[in-house]
């Protein structure tokens, strides 16, 4: 009788150290899906002429979130990143959201606000530097 007692502290104690440690993990995953963006390493190449040109749209449109040169912030994220790969997100995506908006959905910095503002060319220019950074940076 005596082991069953002592096997129920015993039990119990496995429970909440497994549920403080399950707590930790997911408090330090969701505290390391903003913090990383700001600090995220970003060469840029000798750009077109067209990515120059979107270099300077981004700069006016887009840096105040993304960054000045696609490398995020604490309120947005890197665009110079594998998750945005061409083969992840299109040029199509680049140009949906800047037209209607995206809701969040890799990051948990909030829904992006359509940018009406912003002309399908500089949409365009835009792309050609984001592009332009991605492959400079290996990501193809």
């Amino acid at each position: 009788m005596a082991s069953q007692k002592s096997a129920k502290p015993a039990k119990l104690s496995t429970i909440v150290v497994t549920a403080i440690t399950v707590a930790v993990a997911i408090g330090i995953w969701f505290t390391g899906q903003n913090s990383h963006a700001a600090g995220i390493e970003v060469k840029v190449p000798e750009l077109s002429g067209i990515a120059q040109a979107g270099q300077r749209s981004f700069a006016k449109n887009c840096a105040q979130c993304h960054g000045p040169i696609g490398n995020g912030t604490k309120t947005g994220p890197p665009l110079i990143h594998i998750i945005y790969e061409p083969g992840h997100h299109g040029d199509a995506a680049f140009y949906r959201a800047v037209a209607t908006g995206t809701r969040q959905h890799h990051w948990k910095f909030g829904d992006m606000p359509p940018q009406p503002h912003v002309k399908r060319v500089e949409v365009q220019a835009i792309i050609k530097f984001v592009r332009e950074v991605q492959r400079n940076n290996g990501i193809n």
